[in-house]
């Protein structure tokens, strides 16, 4: 998570919020046939780890791993009651790992390249293959993942895994690659820094050289490797993952990986023909109808090839790791690709860069990107105590062109944990952001595996660090492996707060799917309540969705320590669109069903009591 903290601190300049004023509509039409969608990211590889032993640098013998069958039957319908619609199986393109697999001719990795023991997911080693350590019988291991993607689908759900456009591993070796596919960089021509075929990017007459190690930093802790002694056989050396030009790249470079390259010159300029502005206005059909007469670089084909085999394998679709620092011709190119096969597949990019944001959606074909330096950064603010609810306008208001495809996530891989001590220190002060994330707009949303029991991210597992569950060491994550409770997926060993705390995400995750209202419009109606109502302020936020058949008035209190009551106003324009006369209504809390309130119309406007203890939300429906 190092390299994306480093990379995020370059963006600030580029962060650039909305202030108008007027609240658009939705992108969405409130008649649409469409359901909320929710991902379930689950680091797989820690899924059905039962042991807890959690040693630093432990082994894969002594911290133990999950593995493809861990997903159960059980556990996959509990993921399904639980209100997921797709299964995003994080870690599971064969990426570069320290557990010795050469019986199944697998070679083995240089821990000096390899970041934990574990390696990490983002540097893959075999495209056409899966990590062995999840598999029962490495020998076996693509057979148990397409059972995998066949038990997933059975239980309701769609199957999303990685591809990793920017880099690979350094030692890349495909040992499957199906027939004529050839590997990346075999027929590059390694004497000259760039040729637009080239998969990489070279530095003619040097050799690779290991980082030098900072922070007492050694591979695998200091154990003794026969690997591990600060070479690795490279030469001529590559560019770097993060675009780093040094044959000895720093060590907070992405020194595991290099960087493909994609007919992007040294200097920047473009190798290959750029995508005509409009565009940005045509369908997938146009865009593969553009591409199919083009010449272009090599490594737009294999990545081609790579998710076009994955797609025919039953995989519903694919997050794109660090999709902006790829031109966005190439994800036109894929996208359409991929849309011609399964016109229903699902393409999460990982962008940062808000004045990016359009040209990847509308030019590059994504359907949906991460809503990280915006709405997630701006919650985790508030909570902290340091943020206004204020701001939430103006976001909402800035995207609103493009809401439906900004997904929606409180924490994720990259992420510290809510219930960390640098995030919010309690997982309870997640419930009211959770409420605001899911409902807010008509994007997906997204949770991060054992977030709805509370996970704190605590331990020092070896490479990772503590806050966020590791992602390059083996572990075992202790409130999940509460709720796993031994493979019964029963919840048996959570404590009375994790049962809490997952029942809230049950009930608000299942009201999100079934809800026509969270598909249709939104008003915010925080500013005119900022405006006219006495007690109503920056710790609250409220706003109303609605359809033809629901309507919703949401609210909640982001202050741990306060409660707040006012007369919430419902402003003359929303009434009316509402179709209220003058009188009395019934609005009735859809979560707990437990609150019965009272809103009163008079001469157009609507008023309605409402009591809020600390960190609690409401979502009431109109009767």
């Amino acid at each position: 998570m190092m390299r994306k903290i480093l990379y995020l601190l370059t963006l600030a300049a580029f962060v650039i919020v909305s202030s108008c004023s007027d609240n658009k509509k939705s992108t969405m039409s409130q008649d649409t046939k469409e359901s909320k969608v929710v991902v379930y990211q689950v680091f797989t590889r820690l899924f059905g780890n039962t042991k807890t032993t959690n040693k630093p640098w432990g082994t894969i013998e002594e911290n133990g791993v999950g593995k493809f069958a861990d997903f159960t039957d059980v556990a996959l319908e509990e993921l399904n009651e639980l209100g997921i619609t797709h299964i995003w199986y994080t870690g599971v393109p064969h990426h570069a790992v320290i557990t010795d697999y050469t019986q199944y001719g697998i070679s083995n990795d240089d821990p000096d390249v390899v970041k934990g023991r574990a390696g990490s997911p983002y540097a893959v080693k075999d495209y056409y293959n899966v990590n062995p350590d999840l598999a029962i019988n490495p020998a076996n291991r693509l057979e148990e993942f397409e059972a995998l993607i066949d038990r997933t689908h059975k239980h309701g759900m769609k199957v999303i895994i990685d591809i990793v456009p920017n880099h690979v591993a350094r030692k890349y070796e495909g040992l499957t690659n199906p027939e004529g596919v050839e590997d990346f960089g075999a027929s590059d021509d390694t004497s000259v820094e760039y040729s637009r075929d080239n998969n990489f990017y070279y530095i003619p007459g040097q050799s690779f050289s290991v980082p030098t190690p900072l922070n007492n930093y050694k591979p695998l802790g200091g154990e003794a490797h026969p690997l591990a002694d600060d070479r690795f056989e490279e030469n001529p050396a590559k560019w770097t993952g993060n675009g780093s030009r040094a044959p000895q790249p720093g060590f907070y470079d992405w020194y595991e990986t290099v960087k493909i390259n994609y007919g992007v010159k040294p200097d920047g300029t473009y190798d290959f023909d750029t995508l005509p502005g409009e565009f940005a206005h045509k369908d997938y059909k146009a865009h593969f109808s553009f591409w199919s007469d083009k010449d272009v670089p090599d490594s737009w084909d294999k990545f081609k090839d790579i998710c076009i085999y994955w797609i025919e394998k039953g995989v519903d679709g694919f997050r794109f790791d660090m999709a902006e620092m790829v031109p966005v011709e190439f994800w036109s190119y894929l996208n359409s690709s991929i849309k011609m096969k399964n016109p229903n597949a699902f393409l999460l990019a990982e962008v940062y860069q808000p004045h990016l944001y359009r040209d990847y959606i509308h030019k590059g074909k994504m359907d949906y990107l991460y809503d990280k330096v915006e709405l997630y950064d701006t919650l985790k603010h508030i909570i902290q105590g340091h943020g206004s609810t204020d701001n939430i306008v103006a976001i909402q208001n800035g995207l609103a062109d493009i809401e439906h495809h900004m997904l929606h996530f409180l924490e994720n891989h990259d992420e510290q944990r809510i219930a960390s001590p640098d995030f919010a220190g309690s997982a309870v002060k997640g419930k009211p952001m959770m409420v605001l994330s899911t409902t807010i707009s008509t994007s997906p949303t997204m949770i991060y595996f054992a977030q709805e029991v509370g996970e704190a991210g605590e331990g020092n597992p070896g490479f990772g660090s503590a806050t966020r569950t590791t992602i390059f060491d083996y572990w075992g994550v202790p409130s999940h492996q509460r709720w796993m409770n031994n493979g019964a997926f029963d919840g048996g060993l959570l404590t009375d707060e994790e049962k809490d705390l997952r029942d809230f995400y049950k009930r608000l995750l299942n009201f999100s799917t079934k809800s026509t209202a969270l598909m249709g419009d939104y008003r915010e109606i925080h500013s005119f309540n900022r405006q006219n109502t006495e007690w109503y302020n920056d710790k609250v936020f409220s706003f109303v969705r609605w359809s033809d058949d629901e309507k919703l008035l949401i609210i909640s209190n982001f202050n741990g320590d306060e409660n707040y009551g006012f007369e919430l106003q419902i402003p003359s324009e929303i009434v009316a669109n509402w179709k209220l006369e003058d009188g009395s209504y019934t609005l009735t809390d859809q979560l707990y069903g437990q609150e019965s309130l009272k809103l009163s119309v008079e001469g157009g406007l609507g008023k309605v009591r409402i009591d809020l203890n600390p960190l609690e939300s409401f979502i009431l429906a109109l009767e």
